[in-house]
């Protein structure tokens, strides 16, 4: 099973654009395992935050802020559709992309017949293998996500779960598509999960001072689930609701909540974040 390791030195982080962002939603993650009712919980979360050399205000990230529970909402919905994925498979293959320093394998603690692939960019894994080394069930694959070698290495004789959290606006849709298209055709079975912003999200980006802050740009809208089902054959809708409609959205502050009562009834910005989920 997966190990934490504990050093006593400090990781220094220099990281730009994309991959820059992790820091925050770590952050963000560390923020909330310090409250007294945490939504995540995740005290792996704290202990990285404590052994990287970084200044944590460029993250944009407090523990007041609104940013910081959008992320926790959306780790806590997305950890609770791969236990239900892994409880209906226990000898699965789990291709999690984009990674970044997040801990999910240890939170949800899969049994010994999952096959866990943590994915992300080369210098993303370089910090990554320092906290998180991997062992037999668990690998690190440092590539870019949309380079089609590495799925080649991943044995396809198993279900698959491809879980993809705070990637797909980053991807251009052509890029993206031709990513979906390469496992549903490679794997037997399995699920796709990810969350997507609308057409709305991605014209507003300047406003989300994570992505402005990192230097990111982002590129790809998921306006409907049409959007998917249309371009990748062979998938099929199980859930795609607006993040507003989370379960773990009822756990949300005062000021949250009220801002999401006061924007729901507007179609195009209550679905401007989407948790989308498809069988294949």
């Amino acid at each position: 099973m997966l190990q934490m390791v504990h050093q006593p030195d400090k990781v220094r982080v220099d990281l730009a654009g994309p991959s820059q962002t992790m820091l925050a939603t770590l952050y963000a993650k560390a923020l909330d395992a310090a409250t007294a009712n945490p939504v995540v919980g995740d005290t792996y979360a704290q202990e990285v935050v404590r052994r990287l050399d970084y200044d944590w205000r460029r993250t944009a990230i407090t523990a007041t802020n609104k940013r910081a529970f959008s992320v926790t909402m959306r780790a806590a919905h997305f950890d609770e559709w791969a236990r239900q994925f892994l409880a209906m498979h226990p000898e699965a293959t789990v291709l999690h992309l984009g990674c970044g320093l997040d801990s999910r394998m240890l939170r949800l603690k899969p049994g010994p017949g999952v096959d866990w692939y943590d994915i992300d960019y080369p210098d993303v894994i370089a910090v990554r293998e320092r906290f998180y080394p991997p062992n037999g069930q668990y690998r690190l694959v440092a590539a870019s996500v949309t380079d089609p070698g590495w799925l080649s290495t991943i044995p396809a004789d198993r279900p698959v779960l491809l879980l993809a959290e705070g990637l797909t606006m980053y991807l251009t849709e052509s890029a993206g598509i031709a990513l979906l298209r390469r496992v549903v055709q490679r794997f037997p079975s399995g699920e796709l999960q990810f969350d997507a912003f609308n057409r709305i999200g991605i014209r507003l980006q300047k406003l989300n001072t994570v992505v402005r802050q990192s230097g990111s740009t982002l590129h790809w809208a998921v306006n409907d689930p049409r959007d998917i089902v249309g371009n990748v054959p062979g998938t099929r809708l199980l859930s795609a609701i607006a993040a507003l409609d989370a379960d773990t959205f009822t756990r949300a502050p005062h000021p949250y909540g009220l801002l999401a009562r006061l924007i729901s009834p507007l179609s195009p910005l209550k679905t401007m974040l989407q948790f989308h989920r498809y069988a294949f």
